[in-house]
């Protein structure tokens, strides 16, 4: 057994909502074998509160989250990441930085809840929704054997977790 702890990204756009969620999630579930952040592409400086809210109604702490540019996560003596997940569509098409030490990627693009027009109801509804599907994906990738896998093995199945 590895006490190796896998440092994890996920990147959207704006780092206000999916990735923030995204991050939270891996972070409360994945005990000490995972470490979770979030950046955008073009951050949009502050958190959706509908993202907080969320976590918070998942019993997830929700304070001490900020958007940030991704730029962070390339500069020394950042940490090297092992896993970079793109959580938006415009974010996975986009150039990204070259991360140190060669992290595995895959694409978990989910609806942006953000968008969603309504009721009070609706988009509470469409924040929820998003952060189950990204929570099924964390517990997928969680089950995975990561100490009896090989680095294409461990590619192979985080990019399919993101087609379910």
């Amino acid at each position: 057994m590895t006490d190796k702890i896998y440092n994890v990204l996920f990147v959207c756009t704006h780092n206000s909502a999916r990735s923030i969620m995204a991050e939270g999630l891996l972070n409360n579930a994945g005990g000490r074998r995972f470490k979770a952040y979030s950046a955008g592409s073009h951050p949009a400086g502050t958190v959706n509160p509908l993202a907080l809210h969320t976590l918070s109604k998942m019993r997830i702490p929700a304070e001490g989250y900020r958007s940030k540019d991704w730029s962070e996560y390339g500069r020394p003596g950042a940490p090297e990441m092992d896993f970079v997940f793109t959580v938006c569509d415009n974010a996975a098409g986009e150039v990204c930085p070259v991360w140190p030490g060669q992290p595995m990627t895959a694409h978990w693009g989910v609806s942006d809840p953000s968008v969603v027009q309504g009721s009070d109801e609706e988009k509470e509804r469409a924040f929820w929704d998003t952060a189950v599907i990204l929570k099924r994906r964390i517990d997928l990738m969680l089950a995975l054997p990561m100490a009896s896998l090989d680095r294409l093995a461990i590619q192979r199945e985080i990019k399919d977790i993101g087609t379910r």
